[in-house]
């Protein structure tokens, strides 16, 4: 059944906030998008009027996701009269948040109206680097986090400015449909996940995918599409169009890591789906293209020391 997402539509919305984030979300199929204002109509922030919005849900299923996209202007807009009114609405969802009946994604400047509401109090969060400061005076009891692309803390989501709003929806992509879906959707939209330090960790079929180079790009899809196999770095280098001298280099410009070492970091991420699952060590590592699961054990140290 598709898990129902209600986007929090107020003038002066920022329609990338909206726009991007729905269109992940759309193309997995997964997902049903709502549309919810305390008004039936708004003017977003290019002038475009977005009508037939339903109103403010007053009863919510487990797993529901409610979105705040930022506004342009957001000391003005968050100050009108439908703000107070959504930011009343906001304010009786602390107890379904805090029990984790519903999550919470804000995207830019929807930090501030969540924070009014103390949706983000005892929560780490972020927001578009312009209101940071804002958001720290308005959620004094919240953990704000500068210079990430976003933040996830126990149901709590929250983004940096517009366009981060796309990662953090392929980042949800990634929670609830799979890393292969996410990757899928990312390709599809020609975007690529942006990391900083301390951002949730993600796969390597995830990972490693935050450049525009083609031909790494195909040798990616190579190795990805069977990590198991015994791939030579000439075999992948001529599925990818280029030398193997190339790829090489084009493999640690772009993602810092030779061409094995990426293939075992696939192998890695399948064997570790396979313990998963229930399978043995001997049966992960194998599966996943290990000799043994004792090679399999030192990859394992290679990567944690």
């Amino acid at each position: 059944m598709p898990k129902a997402v209600y986007f929090l539509m107020l003038p002066n919305v920022l329609l990338l906030d909206v726009s991007g984030p729905a269109e992940v979300l759309r193309l997995t199929g997964q997902f049903q998008l709502h549309y919810v204002s305390p008004v039936p109509q708004i003017s977003c922030s290019i002038g475009m009027t977005i009508g037939q919005l339903t109103p403010l849900p007053q009863r919510w299923n487990e797993g529901d996701i409610l979105v705040i996209p930022g506004v342009a202007d957001s000391t003005h807009y968050f100050a009108s009269e439908e703000a107070a009114l959504a930011r009343n609405w906001l304010q009786a969802l602390r107890p379904a948040l805090a029990q984790r009946q519903i999550d919470l994604v804000c995207v830019c400047s929807g930090a501030l109206l969540a924070a009014q509401a103390g949706l983000l109090d005892g929560y780490h969060c972020t927001t578009h680097h312009a209101v940071i400061e804002r958001l720290r005076q308005q959620a004094p009891a919240a953990q704000v986090k500068e210079n990430r692309i976003f933040v996830e803390d126990r149901g709590v989501f929250t983004s940096a400015g517009i366009t981060a709003g796309i990662d953090l929806a392929l980042h949800l992509v990634n929670q609830h449909c799979g890393a292969d879906r996410a990757l899928e959707i990312a390709r599809e939209m020609v975007v690529y996940f942006r990391r900083s330090g301390d951002d949730p960790q993600l796969s390597p079929w995830l990972r490693y995918r935050n450049h525009l180079h083609p031909a790494v790009h195909r040798a990616q899809d190579v190795m990805a599409a069977e990590p198991e196999a015994e791939w030579s770095v000439p075999q992948v280098a001529e599925k990818a169009h280029v030398s193997s001298r190339h790829l090489a280099r084009l493999f640690r410009l772009h993602i810092g890591l030779s061409v094995r070492e990426y293939h075992e970091q696939l192998r890695l991420a399948v064997a570790q789906q396979r313990l998963q699952q229930g399978y043995g060590l001997e049966k992960a590592a194998l599966t996943a293209g290990f000799s043994s699961g004792r090679q399999l054990r030192r990859a394992q140290q290679r990567w944690q020391a």
